[in-house]
């Protein structure tokens, strides 16, 4: 924990805190640091918890969802935050070069297999995927952004209503496997299977020409309106993939795998409906943006869905006309709900934002996650942020002062994380408590 104190030989520290005053906070005398300061400072330690703070919520830019550790499937339906559906475009690779499918191949099946991760929400709930192959190239070199579609061709390749399954093995042909979600591509129609084993050797003679003759899949989920969830498949190269089952004039019983790994072009399609089926506060708070609704509840959703901006209008003359050391800050912030099927997310992200849009880290990130912050405390269903340089420089006025914003994905991350929560507000009204409200603790020293 970095502090600042007053001990002989740093008062030149202290001097360089401007003489400012307070417009908007009130001084309660704090009791502790006994262990660090002399007995005589004691006295001179001060928390205050009521400076002014105004946060709103506020929907989020569409965020990169190419190249994610993992993909994500599946609709659910928040009675807060409305109905958000995930659906995939994915490229599909040679699991072996210049292959060759021998004399007079006919197809057995299509099977596209997908290994189950962990899941949001509730997953007892049927989902519906529909799949089609794409009409528009994949790049792997390209960013892709959450709210991107891409053409795909008219012909329906599946339609699979489905219970999920994740912590369920399967076995095929008497072998036990992992728990996947597997997809018949020839249910509806043999059209994929017999395209690509009628293909020409030169579409099959390596990937760059396969991805020419076959561009990739897209299955696409279909919005529920009740409950629901999301599924998270892990990116493997041995367990994601596509398998054509087939025989020929040689031999009864053959399989092709078509991967899909680190060097596959894909990404996840993120759509909230314009959070057309969430709650009248939520719609009043981010639609209409009534920032004021920011007093009574603050909202937060993974997947480019909502970040909260937070302020601090009069930080800069707090103690003006005062010598003071910061000691410490710490932003505190409380889970709204009590009882939630949803569980908030393990950890939240604060970032700053410049006049030109940039999202870049907090100084006190620079600390590490165990001093700056952020992890959820289920006892206190709180999330803490230590922000002690921060506000020492916006006081001193040697940084600028950005927007902060709270925030579910980590910008500079490739995890996509489902999780949302709602907060207290910075003036909440019955029957949350003020105590509870979102507020910024400041333990400083009077020096004079």
């Amino acid at each position: 924990m970095k502090l600042i104190r007053r001990y002989p030989g740093l008062l030149p520290v202290f001097l360089m805190l401007t003489m400012i005053s307070i417009v908007s906070c009130k001084k309660d005398p704090y009791s502790i640091g006994l262990d660090l300061l002399p007995a005589s400072d004691t006295l001179n330690v001060k928390k205050v918890d009521t400076c002014t703070v105004v946060a709103y919520s506020l929907i989020q830019d569409s965020i990169r969802s190419d190249k994610s550790t993992s993909i994500l499937l599946g609709s659910i339906m928040d009675p807060e935050f409305g109905i958000t559906t995930a659906s995939l475009y994915t490229q599909l690779r040679l699991s072996t070069e210049a292959v060759s499918f021998g004399t007079n191949p006919v197809m057995d099946s299509l099977v596209l297999i997908l290994p189950y991760g962990s899941t949001y929400g509730d997953i007892t709930t049927p989902q519906n995927i529909k799949v089609y192959e794409l009409s528009q190239d994949l790049f792997y070199d390209s960013l892709y952004y959450s709210k991107r579609r891409i053409a795909v061709n008219s012909t329906m390749l599946a339609n699979l209503t489905f219970t999920p399954h994740p912590k369920d093995s399967v076995t095929v042909n008497g072998e036990v496997l992992y728990p996947q979600l597997r997809i018949n591509l020839n249910h509806l129609t043999n059209y994929l299977g017999n395209k690509i084993l009628d293909a020409p050797a030169t579409s099959l003679a390596t990937n760059e020409s396969f991805l020419t003759f076959m561009k990739g899949l897209n299955i696409e989920t279909t919005p529920v309106y009740s409950q629901g969830g999301l599924m998270m498949f892990p990116i493997s190269a041995t367990q994601s993939k596509m398998i054509l089952y087939y025989h020929n004039s040689e031999n009864n019983s053959l399989q092709f795998t078509f991967t899909i790994g680190t060097e596959t072009a894909y990404f996840t399609r993120l759509d909230h409906r314009e959070y057309a089926d969430a709650s009248p506060d939520f719609r009043r708070e981010l639609i209409s943006h009534d920032t004021t609704a920011g007093r009574n509840k603050l909202y937060l959703q993974g997947l480019g869905g909502v970040w909260t901006k937070v302020r601090f209008p009069y930080i800069k003359t707090f103690e003006k006309g005062h010598h003071i050391a910061i000691n410490e800050v710490q932003l505190i912030m409380k889970n709204y709900e009590t009882d939630t099927t949803l569980n908030p997310p393990v950890y939240i992200n604060l970032v700053r934002r410049d006049t030109a849009g940039n999202i870049g880290s907090v100084i006190d990130s620079d600390e590490g996650s165990g001093y700056f912050g952020g992890t959820y405390d289920a006892g206190s269903r709180t999330y803490r942020f230590r922000i002690t340089r921060h506000i020492q420089q916006l006081i001193l006025g040697t940084t600028p002062d950005y927007d902060l914003f709270l925030m579910v994905n980590n910008p500079v991350s490739n995890v996509l994380s489902p999780y949302r929560v709602m907060l207290t507000g910075t003036q909440p009204t019955l029957p949350q408590s003020t105590s509870d409200r979102l507020h910024l603790q400041i333990i400083y020293t009077m020096i004079d």
